[in-house]
């Protein structure tokens, strides 16, 4: 099981995330609607993956990396970002702050947790 912590602002977005990564049965999925909720998750549950959107209000995805970062089980963590800002120099730019891939917006609900799992595997 991989557990993945979904960070994205978008209600509807989190929920396709979630249907479609339960529909695998390989992700135990926790979500958070900001990156400030996200740092209080990750006192409790400590993810595979984090899977993080780019543009949200308050902290925005890079924020929130930067600062789990600083968290030693948390240091070395992958992450996948979601853009709908996919162009090469900002792709470019999420590769060069760590990110394990970047998928674009709207993503392919069918595909997202295989796009995942291909990712780790790369990854590790």
């Amino acid at each position: 099981m991989i557990k993945l912590l979904h960070v994205e602002d978008d209600a509807d977005i989190r929920e396709i995330a979630q249907l479609a990564l339960g529909l695998s049965g390989d992700f135990e999925v926790v979500q958070s609607a900001s990156g400030e909720e996200a740092l209080l998750v990750v006192k409790t549950f400590t993810p595979d993956v984090l899977l993080l959107d780019m543009m949200m209000p308050g902290m925005t995805g890079r924020q929130t990396l930067e600062q789990m970062r600083l968290i030693p089980a948390l240091a070395e963590t992958p992450v996948i970002f979601m853009t709908a800002r996919a162009q090469n120099a900002e792709v470019e730019e999420l590769r060069n702050l760590g990110a394990a891939d970047v998928i674009s917006k709207p993503f392919d609900p069918m595909t997202l947790g295989e796009q995942i799992k291909t990712t780790l595997k790369a990854f590790a």
